[in-house]
């Protein structure tokens, strides 16, 4: 076979995977997947976060049932600062954010900090209320879980990823948010200035 023949025949085969290869993408796909690729969200999507900054919350909408909590809803919870962070129990990177949240919710609960662990499932056998309960035992979390088995917060939010926090000011004004892992020592800076302000709007002395 000559030099010709051989050159034309890597060309027809090398070409089309080049094409292919240079067209693929990685992205966290609606809903998100339970995999690393949760805490990697791409430019655009740092964008659309950045983007939340200053609007009013959405209200919590379709949940289907709470634990460690009687309903709450956002409206009710002006003059709180508000954390919402969308998880779900079996998403390993929702999972290592979790002791954060704890340690966040002891610190501040009594300083003005109210967390809502909003559960947007991704399969059916999240959906079950015995099963969020029993993960929320396993996981030692005590502040209130609400359970958005249809998306219907999760979409109100515009949300695309686990996990994910939101930022609620004592106004209702979503403040900051954060997707994925990570971020806990700046996430907790802006806890502490929204409490802050809650506070001076108050008249209230924070420790």
């Amino acid at each position: 076979m000559n030099k010709w023949l051989v050159g034309l025949l890597l060309a027809a085969v090398v070409l089309p995977l080049l094409v292919f290869v240079g067209n693929l993408k990685v992205e966290v796909p609606q809903g998100g997947t339970n995999s690393v690729a949760e805490a990697s969200p791409s430019a655009a999507a740092a964008e659309k976060s950045a983007a939340t900054a200053g609007i009013f919350a959405p209200e919590l909408q379709g949940i289907a049932a709470w634990i460690n909590s009687d309903p709450l809803t956002i409206a009710e919870l002006k003059g709180k600062v508000v954390l919402v962070d969308f998880w779900t129990y079996t998403c390993i990177n929702c999972i290592r954010t979790l002791p954060y949240l704890s340690m966040w919710n002891d610190k501040y609960s009594d300083k003005g900090l109210v967390i809502i662990g909003v559960h947007s499932p991704e399969f059916d056998f999240e959906k079950d209320l015995d099963n969020v309960k029993k993960a929320v035992e396993k996981y030692g979390i005590k502040y209130a879980v609400a359970l958005d088995n249809e998306h219907e917060t999760w979409s109100a939010f515009k949300n695309n990823y686990w996990p994910h926090k939101y930022l609620i000011d004592a106004n209702g004004k979503i403040r900051y948010d954060h997707i994925g892992e990570g971020g806990y020592g700046e996430t907790e800076k802006v806890i502490q200035a929204l409490l802050e302000e809650r506070a001076v709007a108050m008249n209230e002395k924070i420790e």
